[in-house]
This record gives C-alpha cells, structure tokens and sequence, in this order.
C-alpha cells in the first residue's frame, strides 16, 4: 500500500499531516503503542521540513511518501531546501544542550522509530517502523 501528500510550507498545514497520519494508520490498522510512535515522529520531521528545510517559506513544498509492506511501514519526508549536515548534530542530553528550546527532533525521530536514513544532503528524510 502507497500514499502520499505534499504540503506548502505552512506551519497550519501540519493539520493536514495529522489527518493523512490518521487515515494512513486506520488503513494498515495500526496499534495505539505504535500509532503514538509514528505520529510524533512524523509531525516532528514535518515541521523540521517546513522551519529548518523550507526556512518557512510558504511557496516551497513538503512531501510526503509512506509505503506499508510485510509489516513494514516506510515513511519518507522531502523538503526543499539545501539540507544540513545530519552527521554532526549536537546530542540534546549532554548538559549544555539539555535546557535549549530545539535540537532534539532528530534524535527524537530517531528514538521513536526503528531505522532513519538521510539521503539528498539530508533534504530527504526515510523513516521506518517495524509493526507487529
């Protein structure tokens, strides 16, 4: 099973993620353990799209691919900015970085999903879930 969505980067457009989260979750017919997972790891890279990648800029897209195979759900997130260098993020629970109001989303995907991949100089975000 395949679905996607695209979205200008609107930060009220996240709305319509929450929905195609929804949707895409009673169609697979998703646990609630595991629903929680998908949707705050999804909501979390989504608006990193639009803030980080797309800097807000409401002429530029988000998109949005999921694909649900042998129990495997397959979400990738794709934005259209210049990327940013995934490979040396600063870890938000050492204590400099613990009381700072952003810089755990990826580490926050990360921990609610089983793998993430960055592809397109970190532009195009794969993450995975593996579903009982």
């Amino acid at each position: 099973m395949k679905k996607s969505i695209s979205i200008l980067s609107n930060i009220d457009n996240v709305a319509l993620i929450e929905n195609f989260i929804d949707s895409l979750c009673v169609d697979i017919d998703i646990s609630e353990d595991d629903y929680g997972n998908i949707f705050v790891a999804i909501i979390e890279a989504v608006t990193n799209a639009i803030k980080h990648g797309n800097k807000n800029d409401a002429t530029k897209y988000v998109f949005v691919d999921a694909v649900y195979d042998n129990g495997v759900l397959e979400i990738d997130i794709k934005d259209e900015g210049l990327g940013f260098d995934y490979n040396n993020l600063p870890d938000p629970t050492l204590p400099d970085n613990i009381l700072k109001f952003s810089g755990r989303g990826i580490y926050l995907i990360r921990s609610l999903s089983d793998k993430l991949e960055f592809y397109e100089g970190g532009t195009l975000l794969k993450i995975f879930f593996n579903l009982h």
